[in-house]
């Protein structure tokens, strides 16, 4: 039985170190994660503001063919004036004339709004993209070491993953079950050392004689407040 508590001591140390490695491992995936998240909210602003630029073509074409009209609306009208007999008919051409080139001139306006817009929005699309080129580079290097430190801990793992395989094999069915049940619970300890009367899991008191028991180490006990499995170190060394 003593060996075989050793390696139920030795598991739990194995299992602890795997816990810590990939939990290393998850910081790091998420790091990377974080990192394709930068990239993609670039790229993803930079395809809102060129949608901004559709937009506004988009409303200068609009413009563009509202200002055609009315300018050929106006040549219409000039040309009609010749036409004119009656005074009457005269003032109300070209008061529609006068009104026509007031549009025309509020039409450029806008149409000279829209323009200075695309050009500014360009002007930042331009100035994103740089960033974004920059930004590829920095992340395309953090990614790669990230990459090198996850494949490290992951040989690591692999590596404690084959011993804990062999250590396993030690192990009697029904105290893995116990083992693993306890992991479960007790946030990955299931085996604590027991020292000076005292569990050293929960930090409490042991019972006596349960205490001289694991001194023989020629049993599973468990602690009667926490219910991990009680190991007297020094005793399965």
């Amino acid at each position: 039985m003593r060996n075989k508590l050793k390696a139920l001591y030795e598991l739990q140390e194995i299992d602890l170190r795997i816990d810590g490695l990939d939990g290393e491992k998850a910081q790091l995936v998420s790091e990377s994660q974080a990192l394709d998240a930068k990239l993609a909210e670039a790229r993803e602003k930079i395809a809102a503001r060129r949608e901004e630029v559709s937009a506004l073509e988009e409303e200068k074409g609009a413009l563009e063919a509202n200002l055609a009209s009315e300018n050929d609306n106006i040549n219409r009208s000039e040309s009609h004036l010749k036409e004119i007999k009656t005074q009457k008919e005269y003032q109300a051409v070209s008061k529609e004339i006068s009104g026509a080139k007031k549009l025309i001139a509020e039409l450029e306006e806008q149409i000279l709004q829209k323009i200075n817009a695309i050009e500014e929005i360009n002007a930042d699309i331009a100035q994103r993209e740089a960033d974004l080129v920059e930004l590829e580079g920095n992340v395309a290097a953090q990614q790669a070491e990230v990459q090198q430190k996850v494949e490290a801990l992951e040989g690591g793992i692999a590596k404690d993953a084959a011993t804990r395989e062999e250590t396993v094999k030690i192990i009697p069915a029904s105290v893995m079950k116990r083992y693993s049940r306890l992991r479960d619970q007790r946030r990955g300890v299931a085996v604590v050392e027991a020292k000076e009367g005292n569990c050293m899991g929960c930090n409490m008191h042991l019972p006596p004689q349960l205490y001289n028991t694991l001194f023989r180490a020629d049993d599973v006990l468990t602690c009667p407040h926490c219910q991990r499995i009680l190991i007297m170190k020094q005793e399965v060394e």
